[in-house]
């Protein structure tokens, strides 16, 4: 197998994989300018769904996938409803609502460690058949091309949502100027809520393709978090397009970064990636 062409399809795959997790965390930072860090323990639960519905309750893989998607956005919802509104409502700063997010994802970790244990698992054996496919010398699992081909068309889809449907106007409202889009009539609580179902039911699907390539633990929200946030700061924040082009960015720097070196410098390499936005190119790739 030739390396070159297998550190490209790597690089690929992971930036998809960050793509999954960007978008959401973008649409939800762009309508509530605060960082969600509860957003990549969403993303595990929704791993978790699937694995609790496909080996307790037997359920066949594409239901249970929905249902998976369907509960990340419910619990995306919830969190909202029950702690960052009431925040909101009382006028709480930025660092308040970053600090519970905080609090949400430390509490929905610990009970999936609680629920599921600490232990290792993986949703691959729900495709016993795998197909792997050869580009160039380099290789792709099936699963790997559905997390490429997800990323794409949500990406269509969340543009095609902001920019021809109420509710897409509504939330660039709001992402302009929240009192404004209050004075014109927009019930922006309402409308948040709808973006915290969306953002994290995206979340949900990323750590459910992440427990078919990979696996699951309950830890695994944060990696996925951290890996998210880099690619949406040094893309452009509230930047959908420059999201996707920055997680890119973050997979191809990771995976040539440790092409001689070990593979534990992947997370310095991302984070010295982010430093270097910071200081030379703050906005992002995609300034506004």
């Amino acid at each position: 197998m030739s390396i070159l062409p297998q550190l490209i399809l790597n690089s690929i795959i992971a930036g998809s994989i960050y793509t999954l997790v960007a978008l959401g965390f973008s649409l939800i930072y762009s309508a509530t300018k605060f960082f969600n860090l509860s957003h990549g323990a969403v993303a595990a639960a929704g791993g978790y769904a699937v694995f609790f519905l496909t080996q307790h309750f037997g359920l066949n893989m594409y239901p249970a996938v929905l249902l998976g998607v369907l509960f990340a956005g419910i619990l995306g919802f919830a969190l909202d409803k029950f702690i960052f509104l009431p925040l909101r409502k009382k006028k709480a700063s930025t660092m308040i609502l970053l600090v519970a997010s905080l609090g949400a994802f430390t509490a929905i970790q610990a009970i999936l460690a609680m629920l599921f244990t600490s232990q290792f698992q993986t949703l691959s054996n729900l495709i016993p058949n795998q197909k792997i496919y050869q580009i160039f010398g380099g290789a792709i699992t099936q699963t790997q091309v559905a997390i490429l081909i997800s990323g794409l068309l949500i990406l269509l889809g969340l543009v095609v949502l902001l920019k021809k449907t109420k509710l897409g106007h509504a939330i660039l409202a709001i992402a302009d100027d929240e009192e404004v889009a209050k004075i014109v009539g927009i019930n922006t609580n309402q409308v948040i809520g709808y973006v915290f179902f969306i953002g994290s039911a995206i979340a949900g699907l990323a750590g459910i393709f992440m427990g078919f390539d990979t696996g699951i633990e309950p830890t695994m929200g944060l990696p996925l978090l951290l890996n998210g946030i880099i690619g949406v700061i040094i893309g452009g924040i509230s930047n959908l397009y420059g999201a996707v082009l920055g997680c890119f960015l973050l997979g191809f720097a990771e995976n040539f970064g440790i092409w001689q070196i070990s593979g534990e410098w992947k997370s310095a390499i991302a984070f010295g990636l982010l430093i270097v936005f910071l200081l030379f190119r703050p906005r992002g790739i995609i300034q506004k």
